[in-house]
This record gives C-alpha cells, sequence and structure tokens, in this order.
C-alpha cells in the first residue's frame, strides 16, 4: 500500500513485534502516543470537512487514559488542535495538560523523492503547553533527526498551511504566464529554464493542468475560510484557486485547438 516502504521491512517489524495493525478502538488504552492521521477534504461549499478529525477524536476521548500524547498530523488551518479536538477529548473527563498531553504536528512528505525520508525532513512540533510540546518533541526526535520546536500547535499549524499556500500560488502564477505566453509566442518552459540559471531570488515553479495529489488543491481554502471569522479576505489565496481551478478547462481547450488544426475530431482522439 505504502509503495516506498518494502514489503520485506514491514515483514521484519511485524515479525519483531514492533508494528501491529488493529481496527479495535480498545487498543488505544494500551497505546502511549496517538497520532491522528486522517484525511481533511473540502464540502462541495469548499468549506474545511473536519468530520474525519472529529470522529477520530470522539474515538479516542472513549479511551483516553492519563499520562497519553495525542498529536494531530492532518494538515488543517490555525486553531484546529486547541479549538476542535482539545474539548472533545476534555468530553472524557481528563484535562489537556494535567492529565494527557496535546500537540499538533504536520506531515510532511514528497511522494516518489528519495533524497528526502521521514527520518531526515525536520519535524515541525507545536505543543499545548509547555508539557506537551517537551513530551511530543521527545517521542518524534526518537525517529528524525531534526525537531523543530514552535510556541504553539497554531504556529505549527499555520506552517504547514503556508508550505501548501506558497506551493499554490506559486504554481497559479507559473499557469498564468502559461497562457499569457501563449498568445505572445513566447514558450512558458524555456523562459522558467533561463530564469532558473539566477542564482538567487528565483525557485522555479511549472505550468499544468491545475493542481494534483491531496494537499495543494485543498489546503488553501481551510485558511480562506479561517480568514472570514476574522473579518479578512484572503484574495490572493482566492485568485490563485480561481486560476489553477480554469487550468482543466483551459488544457482541453487548447489540445481542441491542436486537433482542429490537424483536422481531427475531439471526439475519440
Amino acid at each position: 500500500y505504502i509503495k516506498h516502504i518494502p514489503s520485506s521491512l514491514i515483514k521484519q517489524v511485524v515479525t519483531e513485534g514492533r508494528f501491529r495493525a488493529s481496527v479495535d478502538p480498545k487498543s488505544l488504552k494500551s497505546c502511549d502516543a496517538i497520532l491522528i492521521c486522517v484525511p481533511t477534504p473540502l464540502t462541495k461549499m469548499r468549506e474545511p470537512d473536519t468530520s474525519y478529525v472529529e470522529s477520530t477524536a470522539y474515538l479516542i476521548a472513549d479511551h483516553l487514559h492519563r499520562g497519553q500524547l495525542i498529536t494531530l498530523e492532518s494538515t488543517t488551518y490555525p486553531g484546529t488542535t486547541r479549538e476542535l479536538v482539545r474539548p472533545i477529548l476534555e468530553t472524557s473527563g481528563l484535562k489537556v495538560e494535567k492529565d494527557f498531553f496535546l500537540a499538533y504536528s504536520p506531515e510532511r512528505e514528497d511522494p516518489g523523492r528519495t533524497d528526502f525520508t521521514t527520518e531526515t525532513i525536520p519535524k515541525v512540533v507545536g505543543g499545548f503547553g509547555p508539557k506537551s510540546l517537551k513530551i511530543a518533541a521527545a517521542l518524534y526526535g526518537a525517529a528524525v533527526s531534526q525537531v523543530v520546536k514552535v510556541s504553539s500547535c497554531e504556529v505549527a499549524e499555520a506552517s504547514k498551511i503556508l508550505e501548501n499556500v506558497y506551493r499554490c500560488v506559486n504554481i497559479a502564477l507559473v499557469n498564468e504566464l502559461k497562457m499569457l505566453f501563449d498568445r505572445m509566442g513566447i514558450d512558458v518552459w524555456e523562459v522558467v529554464r533561463a530564469a532558473s540559471t539566477k542564482p538567487f531570488g528565483f525557485q522555479p515553479f511549472y505550468p499544468g493542468p491545475g493542481l494534483g495529489g491531496h494537499c495543494i488543491p485543498i489546503d488553501p481554502f481551510y485558511l480562506t475560510w479561517k480568514a472570514r471569522q476574522y473579518d479578512m479576505t484572503t484574495r490572493f489565496i482566492e485568485l490563485a484557486g480561481e486560476i489553477n481551478t480554469f487550468m482543466p478547462e483551459y488544457v482541453i481547450a487548447r489540445l481542441s485547438e491542436t486537433l482542429n488544426k490537424k483536422r481531427k475530431a475531439l471526439n475519440g482522439s
């Protein structure tokens, strides 16, 4: 299922008793640390769908015991851990920082890359309080080479959103330039290659038929939704979303034009 982890390695850790898969919620009671890694999609209205996070938190609350560490890793808007997860966990009657510990540490992965691994990618960790931060940092420090401790869960949540928004808006920029340069008769790929020779102040991004993956097309809208609670409109992010959402239509139109020039119909091509 996870292609970059060999089956032989999974077999080894299972045989050694270091890995066990279970769908029994009762097994949560025996865990010292629980990492929440569930989807955070969008609703049809392009608003955050936190139902997976909420249902998981309620499940954990039913089996929560003193001394446990709960860490949310799913990408989400700043405030989720404190405003959403904490109250659900405290329905157990236990209190964060006193009876159990709570942190946020975003997943960082670039599928297909072999030069960066879970161990070598710096791990950002934010705790609900100092005790939670210390314990969460100790947990991740046993598995990764560098733990980056930040002052709060909100900072950690915002850092992940920033990483993905950065990619979203820059991809939108080069997509818009692609459409402009097409009309001007300029090869955008050659332009990017030329600009990439500058050794500072430039990072290349490339045009394409919109955004792919589970994160980049979705996560920026989590921030735009949260911004409205503070009477802010994130126009730049929303414009980037509009451009990237339009790209599949643009690609189909260009493909149709090319086929017409070859006297071929789009249907059946």
